[in-house]
């Protein structure tokens, strides 16, 4: 049950950073393509490469009888999908709490077991949930450091890499048997196995765009685009979706 409250803001976390990447990825592009801001006179019709023809000046203001043209980075800040690095830190840093706290309970639980007998298995499964969450939890606890500070990011890709590595090897071990701690291959154990590789992609994504500097080459806004889009997909389908359906009492690990 308490994984299930972890996944639930994890879910949130990765679509509000889906969506954080997806603006600042697409203003970035829009951006890298504007030219140089010019001053037109009022009602003047201005000639784009959109529609190779003529169209009347759009995203303006009036300035004194003249109109300044607002540019397409601009523009693409007022998008609704635009946030602010702060705002975002705000659910990175929630999130990022739950996950330690319910990591140490878990940690906490496993390592004060007692009759060995009987709860070993279960002790041992406690301390390896709590492991696997504080990798997560660290993860969103960096980003809102990062945002912050205003901080590039490259180490914090690096870490990214090492959490996509460590994710194969669980995903691995739930469908040998060893990460279910003798428990039964359910819907749920299923459901989390497949979730270990789609996280294992979506971190090795982030660090292809932060250590990689992926975000400075012509290759770099369209692997931003699409890293926003995979955080979104997977907020919901490997983490909110679980996590409702493990609060709901519809699936459990048993």
């Amino acid at each position: 049950m308490l994984l299930g409250v972890v996944l639930l803001y994890v879910g949130a976390v990765l679509v509000i950073n889906g969506i954080w990447l997806l603006g600042a990825a697409l203003a970035a592009r829009a951006a890298s393509r504007e030219p140089a801001m010019e001053t037109r006179a009022v009602g003047a019709r201005v000639r784009t490469a959109t529609y190779g023809g003529e169209a009347p000046a759009v995203g303006a203001e009036e300035l004194g009888g003249a109109v300044v043209e607002e540019p397409p980075g601009v523009r693409a800040q007022a998008a609704p999908i635009f946030i602010q690095n702060r705002e975002v830190a705000v659910i990175n840093i929630f999130t990022g709490f739950i996950g330690v706290a319910v990591a140490l309970t878990y940690i906490v639980v496993g390592a004060t077991a007692s009759l060995p007998a009987v709860a070993t298995g279960v002790a041992l499964g406690n301390v390896r949930a709590g492991a696997f969450i504080l990798l997560f939890a660290f993860t969103y606890l960096w980003v809102a450091f990062n945002q912050y500070l205003n901080a590039g990011g490259r180490a914090f890709g690096w870490y990214c890499l090492f959490v996509a590595i460590t994710a194969v090897p669980a995903g691995i071990f739930i469908f040998t048997g060893t990460g279910r701690g003798g428990l039964p291959l359910n819907t749920t154990w299923t459901w989390l196995g497949v979730n270990w590789f789609a996280w294992a992609l979506l971190w090795a994504m982030f660090f292809a765009v932060l250590a990689l500097d992926r975000a400075l080459s012509k290759w770099a806004i369209p692997l931003g685009i699409a890293t926003g889009l995979v955080a979104i997909i997977e907020g919901v389908g490997t983490s909110w979706a679980l996590a409702f359906a493990i609060l709901e009492g519809k699936l459990n690990f048993a």
